[in-house]
């Protein structure tokens, strides 16, 4: 277990959970399930029983490290990797990757978001162990596939090569091919086929075979990351990492590695998974009342309401009358009200408020 290491990302802003999810605390901050933890902290409690806590590190912003030391007292601040500006997944990783080698060249790594719902917590550590265990003995980039229940159009597919016998564990496969968003049609025909697993965005590996990855694949990341290998755990590694992430391109380490590398596995399972990413999935993904709608908040009186999300302050008296297919949220001092099927424009409606008041309402 002391060769058992856990990266979690906490750097997103969250915008399509706005006006709950706001800049300075990010979705992945806060109690969304309203189960007295925030999703981060969850996401550590997950973990913890995979790894010790000395080896779990959270890469965020530099904004956020006071937010991280107050929900993860455990942590020390050398566990938490900040970024000074925001360059996708593939820079933090490659950064995490340093710094777990100056600690421990044989690591086995967990790479992992901060705001995932697992709902079969048992089944998923027996899952990241069985992968830990793969890749300690295979030369492997090794990711989480999750049986599809629908034909989603809101998750990234992988596709399993039907290889047999790659590995004693039935459930891993070689990937095929990693596809992007699908449209309706084509979500329907992944579904059909069950050769296609949503992408979960977990990934295993052993510390030698994702840094050998990137020395193939993102060069000149690699040797952005590799020129302060002294520095790393020192004083000087906030200067050099504040120096580093301005010349680094922004780019996904799926795109920049695992669709590109021929060692990429997937582990096909089902632990009851969902990427929280609107508000949507999260009315998909809790319970709800007699008429499906989801509602957090002490006083809100509700009459001939359908399939709607509520989620206001404790202190609010709101009545709702006739609504169906609704979004209304209120926070501090934004009210937002948008059709459910209009969700993935909340980014847009973010944007537009941007322009024209500046930050204060982001």
């Amino acid at each position: 277990m002391k060769n058992n290491f856990c990266v979690i990302m906490a750097g997103g802003v969250g915008s399509r959970f706005w006006p709950l999810s706001r800049m300075d605390k990010p979705k992945q901050f806060l109690d969304i399930l309203g189960t007295g933890r925030t999703l981060l902290q969850m996401t550590f409690d997950r973990f913890k029983s995979i790894c010790p806590v000395e080896n779990i590190y959270i890469v965020t912003s530099v904004n956020y490290k006071d937010t991280i030391l107050d929900q993860l007292p455990e942590l020390n601040e050398d566990q938490v990797l900040l970024e000074p500006t925001r360059r996708n997944t593939a820079p933090c990783i490659a950064y995490a990757n340093y710094k777990i080698y100056q600690k421990n060249p044989n690591a086995n790594i967990v790479t992992a978001p901060s705001d995932h719902l697992i709902l079969k917590e048992s089944e998923f550590k027996k899952v990241i162990q069985a992968g830990l265990k793969f890749v300690t003995d295979k030369d492997a980039l090794l990711t989480l596939g999750i049986k599809p229940s629908r034909s989603e159009t809101g998750y990234g597919y992988i596709q399993i090569n039907g290889e047999k016998n790659v590995s004693k564990n039935k459930n891993i496969h070689k990937v095929k091919t990693f596809t992007e968003k699908p449209n309706k049609e084509l979500a329907k025909v992944f579904f059909d086929s069950g050769e296609f697993f949503w992408n979960a965005g977990i990934f295993i590996w052993s510390l030698k075979t994702i840094m050998n990855a990137f020395e193939s694949y993102l060069p000149e990341i690699d040797s952005l990351f590799r020129e302060g290998i002294d520095l790393y755990n020192t004083k000087q590694e906030e200067d050099f990492i504040s120096k580093t992430y301005y010349e680094c391109k922004n780019i996904s380490i799926d795109y920049g590695i695992m669709e590109k590398a021929d060692n990429v596995y997937v582990y096909c399972s089902d632990f009851g998974w969902a990427d929280l990413g609107t508000w949507g999935s999260l009315h998909d993904n809790v319970s709800k009342d007699k008429n499906s709608n989801l509602v957090q908040g002490e006083n809100v009186f509700s009459y001939n309401l359908e399939n709607c999300i509520v989620n206001m302050p404790k202190d609010k008296l709101v009545v709702l009358q006739g609504l169906k297919d609704f979004i209304i949220v209120e926070s501090d001092d934004i009210l937002l009200i948008c059709k459910k099927e209009d969700e993935q424009e909340i980014k847009q409606y973010v944007n537009d408020v941007k322009l024209k008041l500046g930050d204060k309402y982001l």
